[in-house]
């Protein structure tokens, strides 16, 4: 440690209690001392406990369901540590809500969200924000702080290689992931890459999944960022094994799992869904036998460890 570092200290929301205590294990660390509820009317009470003056803060709580609720936490939370004289304040984010809507499309009279929340949080006091898999890259510009946007792409690679696949295939849900699938692809040194190409029909009232390459007896692997209703995986789940496709795993980063995804997983022909925890899981998803968890805590941990030490993130990327 160089004399210019300072003493690191991490705080957690409510979001996320499992993630941060696995990343203050890595770390060694202790969680910092501090008091997230609730006031009686339902409004959110915070309190920092301890000494933070100066200190190299670190705040993990991704805005998952919950939504509004894990935001503010998050920024009365910055609050508190910036009124507390905090010398610098990183938002650990693991999995950043509202970024869905990231753009104006065809000039709707929609707001672009991810732009809202971003100014809200940088007007709340952090200094940079960490976070996994951003759904675009350009959010990272509606930022004017340091945004440290990392991937679980390694963590995702070494699992696939502790499992029985024979004859692999990266797959991808839409021609919008095709490079986070040709990433993935890459990585596993694999040279073909499936896509599923959705389309309505001509009543527009039913997905079409038309599979583009060969996927015939091929252990598929559908990449994504996030899984939400899981309406489209568990569609190209099926049109995949309708091709012949001898296993359908999906990897994906955020578990969203909202409304009734979980029936919907239960019911289809995927084999499996392996997901990582930067969105903890509800008793049902627990329960499914069909869904597995990588944790990103060790990636997480590595990430805070080298930017208090002023050290490269993109390195460990590699």
């Amino acid at each position: 440690m160089n004399n210019q570092t300072k003493e690191l200290v991490i705080f957690s929301g409510n979001a996320n209690k499992g993630l941060s205590d696995a990343i203050c294990k890595e770390l060694s660390k202790d969680l910092g001392d501090a008091e997230v509820g609730t006031f009686s009317d339902g409004e959110v009470s915070v309190k920092i406990n301890e000494n933070v003056r100066g200190k190299d803060v670190y705040l993990i709580q991704p805005t998952c369901n919950p939504t509004h609720k894990n935001l503010i936490e998050l920024i009365l939370i910055v609050d508190a540590l910036r009124w507390s004289s905090a010398g610098r304040i990183t938002a650990v984010i693991p999995y950043f809500g509202y970024a869905r809507q990231d753009r104006r499309v065809r000039s709707e009279r929609v707001p672009i969200s991810a732009k809202v929340i971003a100014d809200i949080l940088e007007r709340s006091g952090i200094d940079r924000v960490l976070t996994v898999e951003l759904h675009s890259e350009q959010i990272q510009g509606f930022f004017d702080i340091p945004v440290d946007n990392i991937y679980g792409t390694k963590v995702m690679v070494d699992d696939i290689k502790n499992q029985s696949f024979s004859d692999l295939l990266v797959v991808s849900p839409d021609v919008g992931g095709v490079v986070r699938s040709r990433a993935l692809a890459k990585a596993l040194e694999l040279s073909d890459l499936a896509i599923i190409d959705k389309r309505r029909d001509e009543a527009n009232k039913s997905e079409v999944m038309n599979v583009i390459g060969e996927v015939a007896d091929k252990d598929c692997l559908i990449v994504d960022d996030m899984a939400d209703t899981c309406g489209t995986l568990c569609n190209a789940a099926k049109a995949l094994k309708e091709k012949g496709a001898k296993t359908v795993t999906a990897y994906i980063t955020h578990p969203v799992l909202s409304g009734n995804a979980i029936k919907k997983i239960n019911e289809s022909t995927l084999d499996q869904l392996v997901v990582t925890d930067t969105i903890p899981l509800s008793k049902e998803a627990e329960d499914c036998e069909k869904i597995r968890v990588m944790t990103l805590a060790p990636t997480l941990a590595e990430a805070i460890r080298r930017i208090n030490k002023e050290q490269s993130i993109s390195a460990m990327m590699r």
